[in-house]
């Protein structure tokens, strides 16, 4: 697969066009130009020779060149110094910006110079000759349309039909009946018409480039007591890097020595600083405010969280939403259809009206220019691009816009519960001791040296007491049931009510199980041969932002929110209700969870939010998947959309967004749509003008881009919210 980089793309329709002639060249079926990013993909050998040449005819041309390879995660591997490739191309994107800086300063000079020569022979038409009156409209046409005559003309030569051939065939024919000052006109709007199109796209484009270019550049190694400044591409696992305040973190790697503040906003969204210290994990393009960071890197660049987040948002704007692509067939039978209309406009009414052929001729000329499809082309590509980006700052990683309109349609949600609804560490809520003098030195003894969950949990709960030290010998685990072991010459137990069937339990005991029971808790009991000595109730605590996300959540319209666990229905049953979840599901296997999903997804569009990991079939299966964890490999091969931030606390805004996004592209839509069916609509009483007619394009296109554009808005609240830690 080889990718290019476009430039000279202005305009949405012209676009679409050029992707369609590359793709009937041999070996071109599957090409695919964007004009969202500017990028041309190429999956055979394509004649580049034969693609350039259909670019130059829109006045566009390939930039840049670069290859990737399938099955690669997407990177780019096509420099052995990836990192020094990916640098290079942020720097080459912001000279690209400039170039279309200065490539839009001088496209305004001129048309700002034809304006104001157009008004001046405006003002002084009955002071001057005619013919120098028609001169200066000819010079207006030619400097504000002269891209435009020149595509139309190779246009009408392959019998080619887009707006720039309307546009031609529409100025050479209000030439021909003399109708000088408004053809002036018309290719003066059309030139601003273009030039405002071309503008809002690139503002879309602009604030998701400055978004990719938060990598950084270099990193300061360092070998023995030396010091080095590298590219980020050339350091390899288990380099040492030194960061300062005030500089990014290169990679993904651990903190080997020092503290600092960092700012992880780059990963998760958030400019709250998180503080680092040996042993803490970073990540790559992470702030470091304070303090000088010794960090062994753990990832090489390529693979870091940044670099496959970035590469995952740039690849987003490639999608095509489904009503991106019926927009798509929707104009390419609309053109026709418009010119048509300008045919029996011009036809009918002199046959059977005995009208003017030159009023009727005028007219159909008119419509022609009403046939511009470009602004109902433009109503989704600036929003999409928009709503990934604003979502991208946010810390909410969506694939593609096809994820994002369907983020804006779901109405049922179903939650895994541990690590998405409740912390997923447990914790020891309550602690009931028979023998106190006995049940901190034994359970220490015997969960020591255990990794599993809940001993952690357990052993952080016990650290502060006075425990004498003891020793356990014939250490033995029983799946299922727990940890049996010798300690001083007597066995002991430590696990769940399957591991104490050998002893008869006391009243009291029972009673107090039972009343754990009813609050939920996970039980683990420590006993010896005859007698319990203590129980400890584990709970794995609620996200304190779940609550408050959930009822955000029914008032956006989400109708069915459902839990999907594995746990015991007693506790599921608890935190559902804590919370506010309508259904809950207990005691799922994986394979039941994927069920339970399809049988969801026959009632409405459902989103299942999990961690990426042991919920990746229910993931898969749900219309929409969406992961949690800061940039995790599982969340990003599994999920289409990524909660970075390790918590729901900005779902509900995610939400909004592309509900937004999908609201201003029906909008978009129905302006488009309504200003032509409005000035078609005067050709009946015979009031359509040229100029009437290209404004009501013009208008459609500055609305839309500027609609679209406002979702780039992003208000702050004064208000401290507890959803977004």
């Amino acid at each position: 697969m080889q990718q290019f980089r476009v430039k000279g793309l202005t305009c949405a329709n012209c676009t679409l066009e050029l992707e369609q002639q590359i793709q009937k060249l041999e070996h071109g079926q599957d090409a695919t130009l964007s004009y969202n990013s500017g990028k041309l993909t190429l999956q055979g050998k394509v004649s580049l020779e034969k693609v350039a040449k259909i670019l130059s005819s829109e006045g566009a041309y390939i930039e840049q060149t670069r290859e990737s390879h399938a099955h690669d995660h997407g990177h780019d591997h096509s420099h052995d110094n990836h990192g020094h490739s990916h640098a290079h191309e942020n720097h080459h994107s912001s000279h690209e910006e400039d170039d279309h800086s200065h490539s839009h300063g001088g496209s305004q000079k001129w048309l700002i110079g034809s304006a104001v020569i157009f008004v001046a022979a405006w003002l002084l038409r009955n002071e001057l000759a005619e013919y120098i009156i028609i001169t200066i409209y000819i010079a207006v046409m030619i400097v504000s349309g002269y891209r435009t005559w020149i595509k139309g003309l190779k246009n009408l030569l392959h019998f080619r039909f887009n707006i720039d051939t309307l546009m031609t065939i529409a100025l050479a024919g209000a030439v021909g009946i003399g109708q000088w000052e408004e053809a002036a006109l018309v290719a003066l709007l059309f030139g601003l018409n273009e030039l405002l199109e071309g503008m809002g796209m690139d503002k879309a484009r602009r604030s998701m480039r400055d978004l990719l270019e938060v990598a950084p550049k270099e990193a300061m190694i360092l070998k023995g007591n030396t010091e080095a400044l590298i590219p980020i591409g050339s350091l390899v696992i288990g380099d040492t890097v030194i960061v300062r305040p005030g500089e990014k973190i290169p990679s993904d790697g651990t903190v080997l020595e020092g503290r600092g503040s960092v700012n992880e906003a780059v990963i998760s969204g958030e400019s709250l600083p998180v503080d680092k210290f040996s042993g803490e994990p970073v990540f790559g393009g992470s702030l470091n405010n304070e303090g000088v960071l010794k960090i062994t890197i753990t990832k090489a660049y390529k693979d870091s969280s940044l670099a496959r987040i970035l590469h995952l948002v740039e690849e987003a704007q490639e999608t095509k939403t489904p009503t991106q692509l019926f927009i798509n067939r929707f104009a390419f039978y609309y053109t026709p259809i418009i010119m048509a209309i300008a045919l029996l406009t011009v036809i009918v009414p002199p046959l059977l009206f005995e009208s003017s052929w030159v009023s009727s001729l005028y007219q159909g000329l008119a419509v022609l220019i009403v046939g511009c499809p470009c602004a109902l082309i433009l109503a989704s590509p600036i929003a999409i691009v928009a709503g990934i980006t604003r979502n991208a700052r946010n810390g909410i990683l969506i694939k593609g816009g096809v994820f994002l309109e369907q983020l804006g349609k779901i109405n049922t949600i179903a939650f895994d519960k541990t690590g998405t609804l409740t912390v997923g560490v447990p914790t020891v809520e309550q602690v009931i001791a028979y023998d106190e003098k006995q049940l901190y030195s034994i359970t220490a003894a015997l969960e020591r040296n255990s990794s599993h969950p809940l001993a952690l949990a357990i052993m952080k709960r016990i650290e502060s007491e006075a425990i004498e030290r003891l020793d356990a010998n014939d250490v033995k685990a029983l799946p299922g049931m727990g940890v049996t072991a010798t300690i001083q010459d007597l066995p002991y137990w430590i696990g769940n009510e399957k591991s104490i069937q050998h002893i008869l339990l006391s009243e009291k005991v029972q009673n107090d199980i039972k009343q754990m029971k009813q609050k939920a808790f996970t039980i683990v009991l420590v006993v010896d041969a005859t007698a319990v000595l203590g129980i400890f109730g584990i709970t794995d605590p609620i996200r304190e932002e779940s609550r408050s996300v959930i009822a955000k959540l029914h008032r956006l319209g989400i109708r069915e929110t459902v839990m999907l666990t594995g746990d015991h229905s007693i506790i599921a049953d608890k935190v559902a209700k804590i919370i506010g979840i309508k259904q809950v599901y207990a005691n799922l296997l994986p394979e039941q969870k994927v069920e339970q999903v399809k049988k969801l997804a026959q009632k409405g569009h459902v989103a299942m939010i999990g961690d990426g990991i042991n919920d990746a079939p229910a993931l898969a299966t749900a219309q929409l998947g969406i992961a949690m964890g800061k940039g995790t490999d599982s969340a990003m091969e599994t999920a289409d959309i990524i909660l970075l931030q390790d918590h729901l606390g900005k779902l509900p805004e995610a939400i909004t967004i592309a509900k937004s996004v999908n609201r201003l592209i029906k909008i978009n839509i129905s302006i488009a749509l309504g200003l032509k069916i409005i000035a078609l609509l005067l050709t009946i009483p015979g009031l359509l003008t040229l100029w009437i007619a290209i404004l009501s394009d013009m208008g459609a296109t500055v609305l839309v881009s500027l609609l679209s554009l406002t979702l780039l808005i992003q208000r702050k609240s004064h208000k401290t919210d507890n959803t977004s830690r």
